[in-house]
């Protein structure tokens, strides 16, 4: 993105200098030549921990070895394998460089003196070896945790695409980036957070085509954020967004690699978080969370006819049931006599106004939804669907709501579905209740009060220093070609070559 501001960095950077400065007086313990007293400071860190083990191996000139790990961290076969009966088979080196260069023959190895390098190191999965003598100790990536395999996202489903997704780990979802953009401008950079988890975090860019703002103000906003665990990508949103009171998510999240490696050619950012398969780019536009990754797979007429559809019933998920209120409560008037005679008559029996009826229904279809979500997958499809149509249906037999708000609230709930992006959705969702409360009080001037307040929200919110309606405002025409409209491919490109016609060819 073209238009970027900084923000907030002046305030992101003072609380960087108030960290790096706690972490410099921070005393950092070393370990020493004697191997019993390093098994002595491990054992303190790790006490009442019985899923860590310690393995002493001894050769012939009296050289001690100690191999320290978390069985539940590393593949054991491979311990055994390549680390174990290398030392057994052989005389056991005099310092830990040794040991990497010539013994061991998997994985990564680091050395370090650092009591802190090493407990970190244990903890993501990789074996301590201790040399007597020897102040350093040479750590081995042998993760042996368990996978899940690469399935196709159940929240972003395609017809045409590719079926992968980002699974829980770390390592896994930056291949899979990889594997789509293949270049040495892709930048991967890694931090870790929270004070008790040690999450990995990873900062990915294209060197180049992202904005070195950015990517400063993105570094500048995660470092200081300071938490006892971090769990999932929600966690790092909340604390990076620009306005945290918005219904309009900042930060954009998806579980596909095709999704990232897409906004990563537009010179965005992306934030992947090791335990969960949810990535965050930055920055987000509005009419990103309108626009599918399958827009680009299939062709570009019916693309931009399905993005339209979507764009209709926004309006419809956001206003069908506030006029509905505020058309049949002050301005009667402006129905057709055949219609008002049809609404009145199924409303004869209905004890409640308008507004209260349709905020019956809107609770109760949101309730039912989420039920549906909640509820294991085998049942909570069918009970979201026939509990709809039997609640409605009864209700509408008891009188208590009118056949007319049923179906509007219908229309609300399959528009929501058009919205490709969930956590996007979920803001229009939200809208809806506040619209009606105004539409029931004040009508349609209610209602243009609401319009006018979504619209000078949504001009004035910004993502990481990025206007979020851009770019509708500030009016950008280069960029417009793909908003309304999906471009051809060839046409989006400035040095791509337009496919000759047959006749053209000849």
């Amino acid at each position: 993105m073209r238009g970027f501001k900084r923000g907030k960095t002046k305030k992101y950077e003072d609380k960087l200098k108030m960290k790096g400065t706690h972490l410099e007086e921070k005393n950092e313990i070393e370990f020493t030549e004697e191997i019993e007293q390093n098994e002595k400071l491990l054992k303190e860190i790790f006490l009442n921990c019985s899923d860590l083990e310690y393995r002493w191996i001894e050769d012939q000139a009296n050289m001690r070895c100690l191999i320290v790990y978390i069985n539940n961290l590393i593949d054991e076969k491979l311990l055994d394998e390549h680390v174990i009966k290398p030392l057994l088979i052989r005389d056991i080196p005099n310092e830990a460089n040794d040991l990497k260069n010539k013994w061991i023959s998997i994985g990564t190895t680091n050395s370090s003196a650092k009591l802190s390098d090493t407990v970190r190191n244990l903890l993501e999965g990789h074996a301590a070896v201790l040399i007597s003598g020897s102040s350093h100790v040479m750590t081995v990536s042998i993760p042996g945790s368990s996978k899940r395999s690469l399935d196709e996202p159940s929240s972003e489903p395609v017809i045409r695409g590719p079926r992968d997704g980002f699974i829980e780990h770390i390592s896994t979802n930056i291949s899979l980036i990889r594997a789509r953009l293949k270049t040495s401008k892709l930048k991967i950079e890694y931090m870790t957070l929270g004070e008790l988890s040690q999450t990995r975090i990873a900062i990915s860019y294209l060197k180049g085509i992202a904005e070195d703002t950015l990517v400063e103000e993105v570094r500048a906003r995660l470092l200081p954020i300071q938490l006892d665990g971090v769990l999932d990508s929600g966690y790092i949103e909340e604390f990076i967004e620009d306005q945290p009171y918005s219904p309009f998510p900042q930060v954009h999240s998806t579980e596909r690699p095709d999704v990232v490696a897409a906004e990563l050619l537009e010179g965005k950012v992306a934030i992947l978080v090791d335990t969960t398969p949810f990535v965050l780019i930055v920055p987000m536009t509005f009419w990103t969370g309108l626009q599918a990754s399958e827009d680009y797979y299939i062709r570009w007429p019916v693309a931009t006819f399905v993005r339209w559809i979507r764009f209709l019933f926004i309006n419809f998920a956001i206003f069908a049931p506030p006029l509905y209120v505020a058309i049949t409560t002050f301005h009667q008037e402006m129905i057709p006599t055949n219609l008002v005679l049809s609404i009145a008559a199924s409303r004869e029996a209905v004890p409640f106004p308008a507004m209260i009826e349709a905020l019956l229904i809107e609770i109760i279809f949101e309730a039912l939804r989420e039920a549906g979500i909640r509820l294991p997958k085998q049942i909570g499809q069918a009970i979201s669907i026939v509990g709809g149509l039997v609640i409605g249906q009864a209700a509408v037999q008891a009188g208590l709501i009118s056949a007319p708000v049923v179906i509007i609230v219908s229309i609300t709930g399959i528009s929501m579905f058009t919205i490709p992006r969930y956590s996007f959705a979920n803001g229009i969702r939200f809208l809806r209740f506040p619209m009606l409360f105004l539409a029931g009080t004040m009508g349609l001037y209610g209602i243009v009060l609401g319009f006018l307040g979504i619209i000078l929200h949504v001009t004035s919110l910004r993502s990481f220093g990025v206007l979020y309606f851009s770019p509708i405002t500030p009016l950008k025409f280069t960029a417009l070609r793909d908003v309304f409209i999906r471009i051809p491919i060839w046409m989006k490109f400035r040095h791509s070559i337009k496919p000759k016609s047959r006749e053209e060819g000849n």
